[in-house]
């Protein structure tokens, strides 16, 4: 490219007349040379890494997330059950089938003739039919009368499994129970895709719930398939009562009374429960293991808990 004589001679006077401009003056000027410098050299800038919000950080309308597990990495902020389990259900809990792999948990139930403990508590060997999974997080929650601590919302998103005597769970309770109550977020029969149940418990006297499930247990019909696809389940919890959801939409809905026990354990701080049992007294008396499914899986994307 050629320049002639009369634009050099400008572009130096303007040059000039550019550097002479003191920085006292015009500020305005030495910010604009600096930002087409960094625009210049925006090569040579150091890029900030993308950082991960804390769930301090987070906040969702008035709500503020206080916790979450995405299952990027393990289990480490959870416990997991080892031993079997009660209700009748006929499924060793262990380890071994739970996974965690590209952000997803999955709990593998499997057919399987095992031995192992009786339930956590008691170490009596038992035989059972199948092998599960059962995660209990570490950290609990609940609201309480407390600002910013008064309604709590505890949501996850989950995939539900297939097949006849399977039942998945999520839920939530205190030690020892039901002392300090038990809220059932939601569990199904993985014969039943359309169809989700939700419970409360609560007893004055461990090992005892004293509620009458006819005034707890509630049971509604969906209109997506829970088994074809992910789906979140979720709880908001105050003192006034909760509320069920499923994709954010009000399923049933519980008036805090002394006959649902929650105006009873209100304050507590529950442990979140996820679980894949098989059989049990949520099946028909008469239901043949014989009839089961041999292999289910239940998926759970992530689990999040806010308050407010």
């Amino acid at each position: 490219m050629k320049f002639t004589t009369s634009f050099i001679i400008s572009f130096f006077l303007l040059l000039e007349i550019f550097s002479c401009s003191s920085s006292d003056n015009d500020p305005g000027a030495v910010a604009m040379v600096n930002e087409m410098s960094k625009d210049n050299n925006s090569s040579d800038a150091e890029e900030k890494p993308n950082e991960k919000p804390t769930p301090e950080t987070v906040v969702i309308g008035d709500w503020q997330l206080e916790w979450e597990d995405n299952f990027d990495t393990d289990l480490s902020a959870w416990d997991v059950w080892e031993g079997g389990a009660f209700n009748n259900e006929i499924q060793l809990y262990r380890n071994e089938q739970l996974s965690v792999t590209n952000g997803i948990l999955s709990i593998h139930a499997s057919r399987m003739k095992i031995s192992g403990k009786n339930n956590p508590f008691d170490t009596t060997e038992k035989n059972f039919d199948y092998v599960s999974g059962r995660i209990e997080s570490k950290k609990t929650f609940g609201p309480e009368n407390t600002n910013g601590k008064r309604e709590y919302r505890i949501v996850s998103r989950i995939k539900l499994p297939k097949g006849f005597g399977m039942w998945p769970a999520f839920w939530t309770f205190a030690d020892p129970w039901p002392t300090k109550g038990e809220i059932d977020i939601f569990e199904a029969r993985g014969n039943e895709p359309n169809t989700l149940a939700s419970n409360i418990f609560y007893g004055a006297q461990a090992g005892n719930s004293q509620l009458n499930q006819s005034d707890t247990k509630k049971e509604y019909t969906v209109t997506p398939n829970t088994q074809a696809d992910f789906h979140e389940y979720e709880l908001i919890w105050n003192k006034e009562g909760i509320q069920i959801l499923f994709d954010g939409k009000q399923l049933g809905n519980y008036q805090a009374s002394e006959k649902n026990g929650l105006a009873l354990f209100f304050g507590s701080k529950h442990k979140i429960i996820l679980n894949l049992a098989v059989g049990g007294v949520f099946f028909p008396p008469n239901s043949n293991p014989n009839d089961f499914t041999d292999t289910a899986i239940m998926e759970v994307d992530w689990v999040k808990i806010y308050k407010r």
